[in-house]
C-alpha cells in the first residue's frame, strides 16, 4: 500500500495495489512516513473500506482530531455491539461513536457531569440497546477507569438506534419523544398505565418506532389507501383500538404536521389490539 497522506503516527490514508483509497490504523504505521511512503501489511491493524467517499473524508478529519486510543476502544464497541444486534448497522456508525465516545472521556476528565433527559425514555422502548449501552459503559470504565454512567449508557443506546435506523442523532431524539408522546396519548385514550416491562409493551414500542419514523419521513405520504374490506374488518372489529389509532394521528398531525395515511392507521389498530389484548 501506497501512502496518500499520514493524519498521525497510527493511522494514514493509503491508496492499495488496486488502486482504491482506504483508511489504515495500526501503532506507529504512520511514525515519520510521507505521501509516496509504502505501509507493509504486517504494520496494519484495522483496515477501514469506506463505500461512500463523504462519509472516508469525514472519517479522516475525525481522526486528526480524536486520541487513537479512544478510534481503538469505539472498536472495541463497535464490536461488542455488533455481536449482538441482528440489524445491519450503517458505516456511518464509527464516526458519530468515535466522536461522542471521545468527547464523553475528555468532558469526564474534566469532571463534567451529564444529563440525557430522555433517559426513562430510552431505557423503556429500547431495552435491548440501553443493555448494551450499560455493556458499553462498563468496558470503558474497565479500559479507561472513567465510569460514565446510567445517562451515557442512555446516549450510547440512542446512538445504536440511530445507526440501526440509519438517521442523524436529532431525528433519533425525535422520534424517541413522539414515541412517548404517542404512548401517552394512548395510555389516555385507555385510563390505564402500559406494564413498560412486558413483552408486549416491548413489541408495541418497536412498531410505533418504525411506524414515527415511517411518518416523519420527507418521503411519505399521507395520501395511500388500504383495501376497503380489511379497512372495514379492523374499523368494526377492532373499533376501540381503530378510534385510540386515529387520536394517535391526530396528535402527529397537531404536532408534526403530518397526515398520517389511512393504511398506517389501521396497522397501528391492529398492533394495539394485540399489546392490549395480552396487557388484560
Amino acid at each position: 500500500m501506497t501512502i496518500k497522506k499520514v493524519i498521525n503516527n497510527n493511522i494514514v490514508s493509503v491508496v492499495d495495489e488496486r488502486g482504491r483509497e482506504l483508511i489504515v490504523s495500526g501503532r506507529g504505521v504512520g511514525f515519520g512516513k510521507k505521501a509516496g511512503d509504502e505501509v507493509s501489511r504486517e504494520n496494519i491493524r484495522k483496515i477501514y473500506k469506506m463505500t461512500s467517499t463523504d462519509v472516508q473524508r469525514r472519517l479522516i478529519e475525525l481522526l486528526d482530531e480524536i486520541p487513537y486510543e479512544h478510534l481503538k476502544l469505539t472498536e472495541e464497541l463497535i464490536d461488542i455491539i455488533r455481536s449482538e444486534i441482528p440489524y445491519e448497522i450503517s458505516e456511518n456508525f464509527i464516526l458519530t461513536l468515535a466522536d461522542h465516545i471521545s468527547f464523553a472521556i475528555k468532558r469526564r476528565e474534566m469532571g463534567m457531569e451529564f444529563s440525557n433527559p430522555l433517559l426513562d425514555s430510552i431505557r423503556e422502548y429500547y431495552p435491548e440497546e440501553y443493555r448494551l449501552g450499560e455493556k458499553c459503559v462498563k468496558h470503558i470504565a474497565k479500559k479507561t477507569g472513567e465510569d460514565l454512567g446510567a445517562d451515557e449508557a442512555g446516549t450510547i443506546a440512542a446512538h445504536i438506534v440511530n445507526a440501526e435506523l440509519n438517521t442523524s442523532m436529532n431525528k433519533t431524539y425525535k422520534i424517541t419523544a413522539a414515541i412517548n408522546d404517542c404512548v401517552r396519548v394512548a395510555e389516555k385514550f385507555y385510563k390505564m398505565e402500559f406494564d413498560k416491562t412486558s413483552f408486549e409493551f416491548l413489541r408495541l414500542s418497536v412498531h410505533l418506532r418504525f411506524f414515527i419514523q415511517r411518518v416523519l419521513d420527507e418521503k411519505y405520504s399521507g395520501d395511500e389507501q388500504i383495501e376497503k374490506e380489511l379497512s372495514d374488518v379492523v374499523k368494526s372489529v377492532f373499533k376501540t383500538h381503530y378510534d385510540c389509532a386515529v387520536s394517535i394521528a391526530s396528535y402527529i398531525k397537531y404536532k408534526h404536521k403530518r397526515n398520517v395515511n389511512e393504511p398506517d392507521i389501521i396497522y397501528l389498530a391492529i398492533e394495539l389490539n394485540r399489546s392490549m389484548t395480552a396487557e388484560k
